[in-house]
């Protein structure tokens, strides 16, 4: 049975391999199409230093999952802290799988590699139900994955907490956690699937791979600014924060991706310019600005 596009979209942070990058994907993954792709205008191009008609976005989707890929310069780079994981049934899935992502890239252990943009990905033997979900976000915590998976699913509204994995004492001599203490947390919001992993305090999140929240209303972008950035968050530009345990969301109107992959350049440039200004996106002054 097909399940109903996710609301969130995993939005992926490159320098200028964007289309590249999407393009590859889309290669390895059987089931998975090119959606819409943005260019930059000239506008705010003092901030992006990005040469107008250069690709922006590229938007795709992989096994029903939606991503974004995002060209926005070499300031950040993929880390372990968040991996895709890959859900297979087969032995020869997951050899198949491996061999495909770790092309160019580097080949770990216990089902992790690393693919030629530096992406993380865990090839995992894990037969699902019809229907579920091929890849599952993992989001790495110290020891707040429960904390954090029940702080999102109060967050959003149409969200579920599923299964807790819990640590035994074999392989205390490698991960270093009590027994019976939590390892693994699922939990699904707005149909996109995610998982917490309590892996130790070796990796961080930062802005090479966020959480993009289109919102219909203002009333909605208030919503979701203020409890994401509650106790401890914070604001950054252009629709982007953290939340209190650094995971980067973005929080927009959801025609900001027709707008800007749209015909009219110049709608496309004034309302850049008007939003690159901003830090949580003001619905009625980007519409005012487009309309010029």
């Amino acid at each position: 049975m097909a399940l109903n596009k996710p609301k969130l979209t995993t939005c992926l942070w490159f320098e200028n391999q964007a289309d590249e990058a999407a393009k590859f994907y889309c290669s390895v993954f059987k089931s998975s199409r090119i959606g819409r792709t943005a260019y930059y205008p000239d506008a705010g191009q003092e901030i992006h230093g990005k040469p107008a008609k250069s690709v922006l976005t590229v938007e795709f989707d992989l096994e029903g999952m939606p991503f974004t890929a995002l060209n926005a310069g070499p300031m950040f780079k993929f880390n372990e802290a968040i991996s895709l994981q890959v859900r297979c049934q087969t032995q020869e899935e997951i050899d198949n799988y491996r061999q495909a992502l770790s092309a160019g890239g580097q080949d770990g252990r216990g089902g992790w590699l690393k693919d030629k943009y530096g992406l993380s990905w865990q090839i995992v033997r894990a037969p699902t139900a019809l229907g579920a979900r091929r890849i599952v976000p993992c989001l790495w915590f110290d020891t707040q994955g429960e904390d954090a998976a029940r702080f999102y699913c109060s967050v959003f509204k149409n969200s579920k907490l599923g299964g807790i994995s819990r640590y035994s004492d074999a392989g205390k001599e490698v991960h270093g956690k009590e027994a019976g203490s939590v390892m693994v947390v699922e939990f699904e919001l707005e149909g996109a699937p995610f998982i917490t992993l309590n892996g130790g305090p070796q990796f961080k999140f930062n802005e090479a791979i966020s959480i993009q929240v289109p919102c219909k209303t203002q009333e909605e972008i208030d919503y979701y600014w203020n409890a994401l950035t509650a106790d401890g968050g914070q604001e950054s530009q252009c629709g982007w924060l953290k939340d209190k345990y650094g995971l980067s969301w973005q929080v927009f109107p959801e025609f900001m991706g027709e707008l800007l992959s749209g015909p009219d350049r110049a709608a496309a440039a004034r309302a850049m310019n008007a939003f690159m200004k901003m830090k949580k996106f003001d619905i009625a002054t980007i519409e005012k600005a487009k309309q010029g």
